[in-house]
């Protein structure tokens, strides 16, 4: 295994185990399973292990295994806050001690507030008094490293991470969406200010093994290296040594060991030419399929009634690869929550951003059937509620 620092030195392990994805049975969480295959991951040398609040049962497992084989202390533990759920100080108590209960622990290595997607979530938790409370459970021991996990576009994961002293991140990065979310500009953006970034989502859930297009998957097989579609993966991001920690959700003791191995192997450098060429032609495979020829380039930008052009047509041609609820999800959670609406409805169709266009997209149509997909009437409603809830200011 190999390791990378964190702010102040300590080893964190290039592969951390996400555990959001432990295999369940009739009766929740396989626990038997999930042990052997975390001690297997433990005993390769991984010690980051990443749960939330809100992963069912997830925090009661990691701790019970962490607990009963007797090595909590040699391990990174980290949770989340689940601030969307957040309206009062005294919440701020109540979820961190659930969260220590579950864990078996009185202390966290590493917390984040879950789940960010727009600058007045942060906001809203600094009206609550979020650093004072961090302050004091850092003083208490009870939490080591402060950070946050992203969901919403650049240019406000700049905005949070210059709003406080952070001692570490979490975006979605991946070779797909290395210009989306916080994407590149974003993990930048940190490694300037010595902020270690996790990554979630290396592999897209999987989308970027078993949903590859053949033609991208028999490029793959035809390489020499003998890499597979998740090595290539893990690789471009252990390529880069901005990139800190890199989380699997692995759920068998084959992926346990190949993701080891790799992360044993992989580091800046480790990719050649010829595999970075692979990697940007399965790029263009998989822009083959797409609804929506957009390359983000955002000359489109800014349009005069606030519609995320660019974001909404990501979305859009995620319904390609991922299908359609998890754009929709994407959607939701990228466009929908953000501060300001960002929606295609919002248009007025004045044609400023097609002059602009270097692709000669006719956006404004493209637009109205990325809304009617991505947004149906159930998913409006559910959007205009989460709204009200998500994005409410604290009492």
């Amino acid at each position: 295994m190999k390791y990378r620092k964190n702010r102040y030195g300590e080893d964190i392990s290039v592969l951390g185990y996400g555990c959001m994805r432990f295999t369940s049975n009739i009766r929740g969480i396989d626990i038997d399973k999930a042990e052997k295959e975390l001690l297997a991951a433990y005993n390769n040398g991984v010690n980051y292990f990443d749960t939330a609040y809100i992963y069912t049962g997830s925090e009661a497992a990691l701790g019970q295994i962490l607990e009963k084989n007797g090595i909590r202390d040699k391990v990174n533990i980290a949770t989340k806050l689940p601030q969307y759920l957040i309206s009062s100080q005294s919440a701020l108590d109540r979820y961190f001690k659930e969260s220590l209960k579950r864990l078996r622990t009185d202390y966290v290595d590493y917390y984040l507030m879950h789940h960010i997607t727009a600058q007045n979530q942060w906001e809203k938790l600094l009206s609550l008094g979020i650093t004072d409370w961090i302050q004091k459970r850092k003083a208490e021991g009870r939490i080591r490293n402060t950070g946050f996990s992203y969901h919403g576009n650049s240019e406000d994961f700049i905005g949070i991470l210059n709003a406080y002293d952070w001692d570490f991140c979490q975006i979605q990065y991946n070779y797909i969406d290395e210009h989306t979310q916080a994407g590149r500009e974003g993990l930048m953006a940190a490694a300037e200010k010595g902020i270690p970034v996790i990554i979630m989502e290396p592999l897209r859930g999987g989308k970027l093994v078993n949903l590859l297009p053949e033609k991208a998957k028999a490029l793959i097989a035809s390489q020499k290296t003998g890499y597979s579609p998740a090595e290539y993966g893990l690789r471009w991001l252990w390529d880069q040594p901005q990139v800190t920690c890199v989380l699997s959700g692995m759920n068998s003791l084959e992926m346990v060991e190949e993701n080891c191995r790799i992360a044993s192997e992989a580091e800046k450098g480790c990719l050649s030419g010829e595999d970075l060429k692979v990697i940007d032609e399965v790029k263009e495979i998989i822009k083959e399929t797409e609804l929506v020829g957009c390359t983000a380039c955002r000359y489109c930008m800014p349009c005069p009634k606030g519609v995320d052009i660019p974001g909404i047509f990501r979305c859009y041609n995620m319904t390609s690869i991922d299908g359609k609820t998890a754009a929709r999800f994407e959607y939701a959670q990228s466009i929908g929550l953000k501060k300001e609406p960002a929606f295609a409805s919002q248009c007025i169709g004045c044609g400023k951003c097609e002059n602009h266009c270097p692709q000669s997209i006719p956006i404004r149509e493209k637009l109205k059937e990325a809304d009617r997909t991505l947004r149906p009437l159930p998913y409006k409603i559910g959007i205009s509620v989460a709204r009200k809830f998500m994005l409410r200011k604290g009492s």
